[in-house]
C-alpha cells in the first residue's frame, strides 16, 4: 500500500511540474506576440512614410472650392492662433463655417474678431440651434454642412492648427475618383506638463503604428481621424449625412468606416496637420484615455480585445519574471530588452522620422510609462461605459451616446 501511494504521490508531483512547465511555456511563447507585432508595425510605418517620399510630387492643378466646417463648444489652448491658420491658407476659393450650438459660447468673440482682422476672408459663423442627436458636436456639423456653398466638405476641429498649404494637400487626393476620403496624422505643439508629454505620444507610439497596420491588413484606411476629415457633399449624402450619426460617440472613425464600407477609399494626407495640446492635468489625460478606450472597445469590439498583444510592457515583464525564476536569466533580460528596443525604434520612426516631429525624441524616455497606464486603461475599459465629454456626462452603449441623466430616467421606469 505504502509502495502504491509513493509511486502515486510521484505521478502527481511529475504532473504538477508538467502543468507548471507547461504554464510558464505558454506564457513565454505568448509574450513573443507584442515583439511580432511591434516589428510588424515598423516594417508598415517604414513602408507608407518611403512611398510618402517616393511619390512626394502634388498637382496643384486641382483645387475645387472648399467649404471648411469648424464645430465649435467652448475654447481651446490658442484658440485665436489655431483659427487663423485657417485664414491664411494659400488656396484659390474657400469659405469658413464656425457652428455653435450657443450664441453666448466663449468661441464666439474670437471667431467675430477673426471676422474683422480677415475681412478678405469668407467667414461665416451659424449658431446651430436643431438637435438631430446627442453628439453636440456632430450636431453642429450637419448643420455647417447644409449650409456649405461647395461640394468639397473639409472639417477640422478646434486644437488643429495647419501651414498655409493644408487645402492643396487635402484636395489633391480627390482627384481621383475613388477616393470617397481624406484624413490626416498630427504633429504636436504646446502641451509642457508631464500628463501632456504623455497624451503626445500617443500619435507617434499607438495611433499612426496600429493606424498604418489596419491599412495593411485590410487594404484601405476604414476609419478618419477628427483632426482633419473630408468628403464631399455627394459621398456624405449617400451614406446619410451627419443626421445618421449624431447619436454616436466616435464621429471620426463613424465617418470614415461608413465610407469605406460603401466603396470608397479612404487616403491619408501626406503631411500631417499641428495638434495644439492643452496643459494638460493627470486626471484630464486619464479621462481622455477612458474615453478613448470606451469608444474602441464600442466601435471594433474584436480589435479591443486583440490589443492585448499589443501591450508589450506587462507581457515582458511576466516573461522576464518567469523566465530568471526558472534561471534563465539571458532569456528574461532579452524579452525586457526586445521590448525597449522595438517599442522605442517604433515610436522613433513614426514620431521623429516619419511625421517629422522632433519633439518626440526628447520625450522617449517616457514610453514605458505611458504603457503602464495604457495597459491599466484598456483593462479598465471592459469595465466601464461612461465618459464625460466637453462637460457632459454619458453612457455609451453600442457606439451610441446616452445621456447620463436620461439613462437614468429609463432605469426608474
Amino acid at each position: 500500500m505504502r509502495i502504491v501511494l509513493a509511486h502515486a504521490m510521484a505521478v502527481e508531483f511529475r504532473t504538477g511540474r508538467n502543468v507548471l512547465a507547461a504554464l510558464r511555456l505558454t506564457v513565454l511563447v505568448l509574450a513573443m506576440g507584442p515583439l511580432v507585432f511591434y516589428l510588424l508595425c515598423l516594417y508598415c510605418v517604414l513602408d507608407y512614410f518611403r512611398s510618402v517620399r517616393r511619390f512626394s510630387s502634388r498637382s496643384d492643378s486641382f483645387a475645387p472650392p472648399v467649404s471648411i466646417l469648424k464645430p465649435v463648444r467652448g475654447v481651446d489652448r490658442d484658440a485665436y492662433e489655431n483659427f487663423a491658420s485657417f485664414c491664411r491658407l494659400e488656396y484659390p476659393q474657400y469659405e469658413l463655417i464656425f457652428a455653435a450650438a450657443d450664441s453666448a459660447d466663449p468661441a464666439v468673440t474670437i471667431i467675430e474678431k477673426l471676422q474683422r482682422d480677415f475681412p478678405e476672408r469668407a467667414i461665416r459663423l451659424l449658431i446651430a440651434r436643431e438637435s438631430f442627436g446627442e453628439n453636440k458636436k456632430v450636431n453642429n456639423l450637419a448643420a455647417a454642412a447644409h449650409a456649405a456653398k461647395y461640394e468639397l466638405l473639409v472639417m477640422a476641429d478646434t486644437d488643429v492648427r495647419v501651414n498655409p498649404q493644408y487645402l492643396k494637400e487635402v484636395a489633391a487626393p480627390f482627384a481621383d475618383p475613388r477616393v470617397g476620403a481624406v484624413t490626416a496624422f498630427y504633429r504636436c505643439v504646446g502641451g509642457g506638463t508631464f500628463a501632456a508629454d504623455l497624451d503626445m505620444l500617443g500619435m507617434c507610439a499607438d495611433s499612426v503604428p496600429d493606424a498604418l497596420v489596419a491599412r495593411k491588413l485590410e487594404g484601405n484606411v476604414q476609419f478618419a481621424f477628427g483632426w482633419t476629415m473630408a468628403t464631399t457633399k455627394k459621398v456624405l449624402a449617400e451614406i446619410g449625412g451627419w443626421e445618421a450619426m449624431a447619436n454616436h460617440h466616435s464621429d471620426d472613425f463613424e465617418l470614415g468606416n461608413r465610407i469605406a464600407k460603401a466603396g470608397h477609399r479612404v487616403e491619408l494626407m501626406r503631411k500631417p496637420v499641428w495638434m495644439v495640446f492643452p496643459a494638460e492635468r493627470m486626471t484630464e489625460f486619464l479621462r481622455h484615455e477612458m474615453r478613448w478606450a470606451i469608444g474602441l472597445r464600442n466601435v471594433r469590439p474584436a480589435g479591443y480585445w486583440g490589443m492585448i498583444f499589443t501591450h508589450g510592457l506587462p507581457w515582458a515583464v511576466a516573461a522576464a519574471i518567469i523566465a530568471a525564476s526558472a534561471g534563465w536569466w539571458a532569456l528574461a533580460a532579452s524579452y525586457v530588452a526586445g521590448y525597449l528596443a522595438l517599442r522605442l525604434t517604433v515610436a522613433w520612426t513614426a514620431g521623429v522620422w516619419g511625421l517629422g516631429d522632433k519633439r518626440v525624441a526628447s520625450k522617449l524616455w517616457l514610453l514605458p510609462v505611458r504603457d503602464v497606464i495604457s495597459a491599466a486603461v484598456w483593462v479598465a475599459g471592459f469595465f466601464s461605459d461612461r465618459i464625460r465629454w466637453r462637460g457632459l456626462e454619458y453612457r455609451v452603449k453600442k457606439g451610441i451616446l446616452v445621456p447620463v441623466d436620461a439613462d437614468s430616467a429609463l432605469t426608474k421606469q
